[in-house]
């Protein structure tokens, strides 16, 4: 941390992001020092709890303290275009809308009868206008109407993100089921991309064969077909396979919205890959969304999916916030 080891920070700063030093094991023997930055979400009974970027909440024996401050947010990335945590919060929920939702204060809750968690979990976009376990069984009741399980959707590692809301949810006995990473960066480049797309063909709707090499769909259903439809300006992108089944060697979605365009539903059958036709699907569409006029970028891509993040750094796609889903115990 630098300079004189001092605890410069109080319960007065929950809610700030810090930088914390404690030390661990037995003083004069085994101790070492560990680091730790992130949101400081709560500071009781001696403990204080500070939530990382990563979504993680690490507990620290006031005790343990060396040193301690409040850091600024991170620095602006210096890839791909600007934009808060809020707006793309909402880009990202119309490009996967559900089939129902109602509203809890400023959380919205959705519902897409069980297809992806995006669509069938809590919106938690500020206050839901009851104290937090209250609006928890609410949302529990909800979904349990439904015959669904509850999720939470929530944030950290940007400003403006929900790292309070995070720890809250743990209080509560909701647990982080799965995570992923929001990535940002300049369309046009991606237009750019030397890749042939000569056998890449796009369409408004996605067709029985499209729906054939979707993975997450099972037997897609009327409520599949509503959430992959709907958005500001949707299109899909596929590349015909060469055997007699009719389905696609590949296939991608991508919804258009202002400047933005977000892609979603990259898929390449195994017999295909490592040929760049992910690469290729991903190509025409930003073409297809520049001539929408749109300039930016995102899409989102869980946290041990490690081949596709590697993709998605070459095309210079750079993380811009993670979010997780929480689910009631």
């Amino acid at each position: 941390m630098g300079g004189r080891l001092e605890v410069r920070i109080t319960p007065a700063d929950v809610g700030k992001r810090v930088s914390v030093r404690r030390v661990v094991g037995v003083p004069g023997e085994d101790a070492k020092f560990t680091d730790t930055v992130g949101v400081l979400t709560s500071w009781d009974g001696g403990v204080l709890s500070v939530t990382t970027k990563s979504g993680g909440s690490v507990r620290i024996a006031e005790s343990s303290l060396v040193a301690g401050k409040v850091v600024p947010a991170a620095p602006a990335r210096r890839r791909g275009p600007a934009a808060s945590f809020g707006e793309l919060a909402l880009v990202t929920a119309r490009a996967w809308q559900p089939v129902e939702s109602e509203l809890l204060g400023d959380w919205r809750l959705r519902a897409a009868g069980g297809f992806t968690r995006r669509a069938n979990s809590v919106l938690p976009l500020g206050d839901p206008g009851l104290p937090l376990g209250e609006a928890l069984g609410r949302v529990r009741r909800w979904y349990e109407d439904r015959g669904l399980p509850a999720y939470v959707q929530a944030a950290t590692g940007a400003e403006g993100t929900q790292e309070r809301l995070c720890a809250g949810l743990e209080e509560h006995g909701w647990r982080r089921e799965v995570s992923a990473e929001v990535r940002i960066a300049a369309l046009a480049p991606v237009g750019d991309l030397d890749a042939d797309v000569s056998e890449v063909r796009t369409a408004r709707q996605p067709d029985e064969a499209w729906l054939s090499r979707y993975q997450r769909s099972g037997t897609p259903g009327p409520h599949v077909r509503t959430v992959l439809g709907n958005g500001p300006s949707v299109w899909f992108a596929s590349v015909p396979g060469d055997g007699p089944a009719g389905v696609p060697a590949a296939i991608g979605r991508c919804v258009v919205d202002g400047r933005w365009a977000g892609f979603m539903a990259v898929e390449v059958g195994p017999e295909h890959r490592r040929r760049g036709l992910a690469t290729a699907v991903m190509t025409a569409l930003a073409r297809t969304a520049l001539d929408e006029g749109a300039s930016a970028a995102w899409l989102q891509v869980e946290s041990d999916n490690e081949g596709a993040r590697a993709l998605y750094d070459r095309m210079g796609f750079a993380t811009h916030h993670r979010y997780h889903h929480f689910r009631s115990a």
